[in-house]
Parts: structure tokens; C-alpha cells; sequence
């Protein structure tokens, strides 16, 4: 770590940027001294966030998505969000099981973060690991996120443009969490369409759909695709690249970037308070107010309160 040099993320040396990463990822100091350089340049990168329960596929439908956009001479970095071990903090799932292939290729980074128990599935740090790859270069930044409901809104804040997966056997889920994905998809892709229900789980989205439209009046398009083995991946790599430019001519993709931007600001206040407030004489009179706290009769705001009034003191 001694040696890292920022300016080599510039030429995208992948050692370099795997040093920044973890640097962001530990909450190293040392990323103060090298962020406010290279974000000036990570700023062109086009970013799309994947999002869908566990098993849906996402991961051989982001490979797939890479094998396209290389097609096309773009770079692509990946940043995959894994569940985290409760007790490192750690992704549980390594860079080396995901799309191996492209490892020894200079336009393909990959990269596992842990969520670290975020409820919407998206590593508070992840962001900024998209500003490092963005300013190495890379074209296309894809999020790739563990599950899907209510509470991944938090991709919005992350990407341009959010695909969700869903597979035949979701259709309950769909019922259950339609007011949650349905405003943050701009595209859902129905993958392993082989199964048995594609057709009905098709059907029951775009009825959902039908009198719903986002920015500019567009209506997220329902796609059917079997990633395993490529089918319906060009349509929808086509539809991709047309919504994105549609969104771009219209200006809604730079509202979208600055509504992140805006969104990020308030995220880091919110982040750089609690740690100022958890002083380590906040941590222990914490615990020692807690001991005495056997039932859960009380508002949990009651206890706050009192809490925050021995902080106080």
C-alpha cells in the first residue's frame, strides 16, 4: 500500500485500482489524499445498476452484457455486491467465481464488495468504487446487487439506468412488491423464459405497467431471456442502448446524475455524523445504559431519548 500511486488508476492499472478500492472499502484515511484527484475524471462513465432476488440469473446476464459491450469497443468494470460474512464484513462470494474468463483482459474489471447488512443491497462504499473505475476509463460501470424489493431503491442513487431481474417463479413477488420495483426499473428482464409461468409473470408485469411511465413519458419495457444460453440477449442489448440514448437526448439522464449527485451529499452528511457522535465514551455509556434493559416493553424512542439525553450531560 505504500507504493500506491494514484495516477496509475489514470492508465488503468488494475493493481492500482484494486488498492483504491480496498482503501475505500477499510475506510482508509488515505483515500482523502487520492479521491478529491481522480474525481474530476470520473464523470463519463455510463452506469447501470442490475437488481433481482437471488437465483434470477444476474450474474450470467451481466456476463453476457460485457460480451456485448466489448463487441461494441467499450470497457466495462463491475462492481458485483455480495452478502457479507457477519463477522469480517467481507464478501462471502470472491472475484474469481464470477466471470473468470475476462481476468486477464485490460478493457474487463471485476470486482465483489461486501453490503456489509445494507438493506438495500448496494455496499455504502460502492460508489465510489465506480468513481475509480470511471476514472481509469472504463466506459460502462455495472452495479450488480444481492436481492430485490423496497428497500434496493438505494441502486437509484447509484446508477443511470437500473435493470431488474425477475425469473417465472417470481410472480408473487411481484404482487407483493410492485409498488417498490416498479419505480425504479427501467427495463425488466424476465430471464431462464424456458421455465414453466414466464409467460404469465410477462403478462402480470406489463398489466402492472400499463398506465405507468417514468421520466419523459416512458414506459419500462418487459423483455423475456435465457442468459444461460444467450437467447434474447441482442434485443435486449439493443433496447439497452436505445433507452439509454433516448434518456441522454432527452436530458433526463443528466437529472439523473444530479439527483444522484445531490443524494450522495446527503448520504455522506448523514454518514460523517454518526461517526462523529459514536465517540468511544458515547460506545461505553451506551453499553452501560443497555445492561439494564431486560424487556421490550418500552418505545424503542422512549430509550432513545433517555439515551440521548445521558449523552448529553
Amino acid at each position: 500500500m505504500n507504493q500506491f500511486n494514484y495516477k496509475d488508476i489514470f492508465n488503468n492499472n488494475h493493481l492500482a485500482i484494486s488498492r483504491a478500492i480496498s482503501l475505500i472499502e477499510n475506510s482508509d484515511p488515505k483515500v482523502n489524499n487520492f479521491y478529491k484527484h481522480i474525481y474530476k475524471k470520473s464523470n463519463k462513465s455510463l452506469r447501470i445498476g442490475i437488481t433481482g432476488p437471488p437465483g434470477a440469473g444476474k450474474s450470467t446476464l451481466v456476463d453476457q452484457l460485457i460480451a456485448c459491450f466489448i463487441s461494441k469497443q467499450k470497457s466495462v468494470g463491475v462492481i458485483a455486491i455480495d452478502p457479507s460474512s457477519p463477522f469480517s464484513g467481507g464478501a462471502l462470494l470472491g472475484d474469481r467465481v464470477r466471470m473468470s474468463k475476462y481476468t486477464d483482459m485490460d478493457d474487463v474489471y471485476i470486482r465483489s464488495m461486501g453490503n456489509r447488512g445494507d438493506l438495500g443491497g448496494l455496499s455504502k462504499m460502492a460508489q465510489e468504487a465506480g468513481d475509480v473505475l470511471s476514472a481509469s476509463g472504463k466506459d460502462i460501470i455495472i452495479f450488480e446487487t444481492v436481492g430485490v424489493g423496497q428497500a434496493e431503491h438505494d441502486i437509484v442513487n447509484a446508477a443511470d439506468f437500473t435493470i431488474v431481474v425477475l425469473v417465472p417463479e417470481s410472480g408473487d413477488e411481484v404482487q407483493l412488491m410492485k409498488a417498490g420495483i416498479i419505480e425504479i426499473a427501467d427495463i425488466f428482464i424476465i430471464n431462464k423464459s424456458d421455465r414453466t409461468g414466464s409467460k404469465r409473470i410477462a403478462r402480470l408485469l406489463t398489466d402492472i405497467l400499463h398506465d405507468f411511465t417514468k421520466e419523459g413519458n416512458i414506459t419500462p419495457r418487459v423483455m423475456s431471456a435465457t442468459a444461460s444460453i444467450g437467447q434474447g440477449i441482442p434485443e435486449i442489448f439493443e433496447k439497452i442502448v436505445f433507452d439509454i440514448d433516448a434518456l441522454d437526448a432527452n436530458g433526463i439522464l443528466e437529472k439523473r446524475r444530479l439527483s444522484r449527485y445531490k443524494n450522495r451529499i446527503k448520504n455522506l452528511i448523514a454518514l460523517r455524523l454518526e461517526d462523529e457522535f459514536w465517540t468511544e465514551n458515547r460506545e461505553k455509556l451506551f453499553k452501560n445504559i443497555t445492561k439494564s434493559i431486560e424487556s421490550i416493553d418500552s418505545p424503542p424512542s422512549s430509550v432513545v431519548e433517555k439515551l440521548i439525553s445521558n449523552f448529553d450531560r
